[in-house]
């Protein structure tokens, strides 16, 4: 059993470091685009990783760009997992929340793509009735 002085040294030792995390550098819009499209172009990239990336992605305080559900998507295709692509649309219908606008502009932005990969949107499947 650990003594309550082991512990209070404990935690106070993991906020330190949290606090010195958070002094990071910060990326620009554009770096944080480029990073996740180049992640998402890896040309093998697998499931575990497109999985993880999208988790980490959908996380955000953000709805992803078209250009990195783009590259996102070409991933699935490459995969041959059009279940993960169609979770990939469900999950930008979500965080798009109350704001009704952003998922039709990002549809009509991924249209080209989504025609090219022959990925249906979960409307087109009538899966969005929930």
């Amino acid at each position: 059993m650990l003594s309550s002085d082991c512990l209070w040294s404990f935690s106070s030792t993991a906020s330190v470091a949290a606090r010195s995390y958070s002094h990071g550098k910060q990326e620009t819009d554009e770096e944080f685009d480029a990073r996740w499209v180049t992640y998402f172009s890896k040309p093998d990239i697998d499931a575990w990783e497109l999985r993880k990336g999208m988790n980490t992605l959908i996380g955000y305080d953000l709805v992803p760009e078209p250009k990195i559900l783009e590259a996102a998507l070409r991933a699935c295709r490459r995969l041959n997992d059009l279940a993960s692509a169609i979770r990939i649309l469900e999950a930008v219908k979500d965080k798009s929340g109350p704001h009704k606008e952003i998922y039709p502009y990002v549809l009509q932005e991924l249209q080209p793509t989504l025609n090219e990969l022959g990925i249906p949107t979960p409307e087109e499947l009538g899966i969005d009735k929930a």
